[in-house]
């Protein structure tokens, strides 16, 4: 589109969904990217649906890849958004609207058991060799768009953010992370960005998993890097797992689990803190750092 306007979405619906262009637009605030990378964003419309769009070629390309993908999905994975128009000429994806809560809300409450039960149930299925000749069927896929800071990286700027007695333990951490990634997993169909806020829950229930502009290839435990900084303990994660491999009889290593949660966390707390934004929590690198020395004692992973 032109631009990322309310009134660029209602000239797009005009010619994908005409009966929904009268409805009330609200355009959701983004973050003021700079970069034409990310000119994307979303509207909620008339309350009942969802509309994605992109003013820039980049950022058209992932919700055209997304479009792609949830068609493909759409028979065989559960928990997905119900696209009710998508086009892309003009750009648009509109889907229905969840009602629920994100992850990260309403963890606490939830039976850890159960939740991981259903995670897994959406795992198995997005990760079923199925559903990636069905999205292969379409168009070809490319690794997983997104991917976290590298320990080289974390090496080079982390220690600075760290109190003196952890900065040893970082190093350490980031060297274990090489060892245990050094040999590539099985390439699977991924989510790739499966945080918190990228589920719907409600009552207990997960309802729905969106943004797939970033799924592609990886291997299974990539999607699982977010889940151990996810409410308090492990717990979350462990279930998941042991739901996921007596689902689909395929073996996750936990090791692997936490190397990539290692690169995602850090990864995340070193970007927003040379840029001065506060962490997702507002707490501090030093205080993350503690929460991951946590869940290695809590998964019985011993590092140097």
């Amino acid at each position: 589109m032109a631009a990322g306007t309310a009134e660029a979405v209602r000239a797009a619906l005009r010619q994908v969904a005409p009966e929904l262009a009268d409805d009330p637009i609200a355009v959701r605030e983004g973050l003021g990217e700079t970069d034409p990378q990310w000119w994307a964003g979303s509207a909620v419309l008339g309350g009942r649906f969802v509309v994605k769009f992109a003013w820039s070629r980049p950022a058209a390309a992932r919700v055209a890849h997304e479009i792609a993908v949830l068609e493909a999905l759409g028979p065989v994975v559960p928990f997905l958004p119900e696209v009710v128009a998508s086009s892309t000429d003009p750009l648009l994806l509109v889907t229905r609207l969840v009602p629920g809560a994100a992850l990260f809300d309403v963890v606490d409450a939830l039976d850890r058991g159960d939740a991981g039960r259903q995670l897994a149930h959406f795992l198995g299925a997005l990760h079923g060799r199925t559903t990636r000749e069905r999205v292969e069927a379409v168009g070809e896929l490319s690794p997983a768009i997104l991917q976290p800071a590298t320990t080289d990286t974390l090496r080079a700027g982390f220690p600075k953010w760290a109190r003196v007695d952890q900065q040893a333990a970082v190093l350490r951490w980031c060297d274990w992370a090489d060892d245990v990634l050094a040999t590539p997993g099985p390439d699977v169909l991924v989510h790739a960005d499966l945080h918190g806020g990228n589920q719907v829950w409600d009552g207990g229930q997960l309802r729905a998993v969106v943004d797939f502009e970033t799924a592609g290839l990886h291997e299974p435990e990539y999607d699982l890097r977010c889940f151990p900084g996810t409410g308090p303990g492990v717990e979350l994660t462990t279930a998941t797992i042991r739901h996921y491999e007596s689902l689909t009889g395929r073996q996750l290593s936990v090791d692997r689990v936490m190397a990539w949660h290692l690169r995602t966390a850090l990864g995340d707390a070193l970007w927003r803190s040379e840029a001065g934004v506060p962490l997702p929590d507002h707490r501090t690198p030093r205080e993350w750092v503690d929460d991951l020395a946590g869940r290695f004692a809590a998964l019985g992973i011993s590092v140097g």
